[in-house]
């Protein structure tokens, strides 16, 4: 397994990539609303992207991907595709999950957005998703372990009676979308790989309200729950610092709460 350690220069770089990013979503916080197509939300994204950051929307194309972004409602696992027939009910809850390239590096974050008439049982699978992951943040530094990751994220979920997505899981990034090591959301603390400063992977676990069991649609791309129950996401690129972390995707209203280690 061959991890690419970050230099100086590419830090930098990715730092930058991550800030950006940071402003997608910062855009679309006034933008997702219930009525609106999920496929106008991947319009709007792509050109903010494009003319507003000047950087490249780094899904288009990957792996023969024809949109900008995932939208995942309800269900929806992971990689729900948008479609200008699927608009936001005010139950709703949807995952936006995208990422960027800018000078050959890639940041890669993803939201929860909850509708205004969401019900109390969403609301709390979508606050202990995003605890869980930050837990898992919480672990990295030099000398743990992935394991300590995963650990960490799984057991928060599952002491609120949630079940860990396993068949998806964090991953290096940096140029290339997808890069070593895996990172997964579930494990035991003092095993896996041993993280080193440089290093950079997203931690991004999915968490289901009934069973962790998935499966596919007949389009290729949306995971669903296999019990039809509500999902949640949340993700974040991380750099592993010499001391500890840095979250490279840190949007504006999280940077008081958790800042950097």
């Amino acid at each position: 397994m061959q991890v690419h350690i970050k230099s100086a220069e590419e830090i930098e770089l990715m730092r930058e990539s991550g800030k950006l990013l940071a402003r997608v979503f910062h855009m679309l916080d006034d933008f997702v609303k219930e009525g609106v197509s999920t496929l106008e939300i991947n319009n709007e994204v792509e050109d903010f992207i494009r003319n507003e950051l000047n950087a490249r929307p780094a899904s288009l194309g990957q792996y023969g991907y024809e949109f900008v972004l995932n939208s995942s409602i309800n269900e929806v696992v992971c990689h729900g595709v948008p479609s200008k027939n699927q608009t936001l009910k005010a139950k709703d809850i949807i995952n936006l999950d995208i990422t960027l390239e800018k000078n050959g590096f890639i940041a890669d974050s993803s939201k929860m957005y909850v509708m205004s008439d969401a019900n109390p049982i969403a609301k709390r699978l979508v606050k202990t998703t995003y605890d869980a992951m930050w837990a898992g943040i919480k672990k990295v530094k030099p000398g743990a372990t992935l394991g300590d990751i995963g650990a960490a994220i799984q057991t928060l979920a599952e002491s609120k009676g949630y079940s860990v997505v396993k068949e998806y899981c964090g991953h290096g990034i940096g140029r290339e979308m997808h890069e070593e090591p895996q990172v997964l959301h579930y494990g035991k603390t003092g095993t896996g790989m041993i993280l080193e400063a440089g290093m950079t992977f997203t931690v991004e676990p999915m968490i289901n309200q009934g069973k962790a069991k998935t499966k596919t649609k007949k389009d290729g791309w949306t995971v669903v729950t296999a019990d039809k129950k509500l999902s949640a996401q949340w993700e974040h690129t991380v750099l592993v610092t010499p001391t500890g972390y840095e979250v490279l995707t840190l949007r504006d209203e999280e940077i008081l709460q958790y800042g950097q280690s």
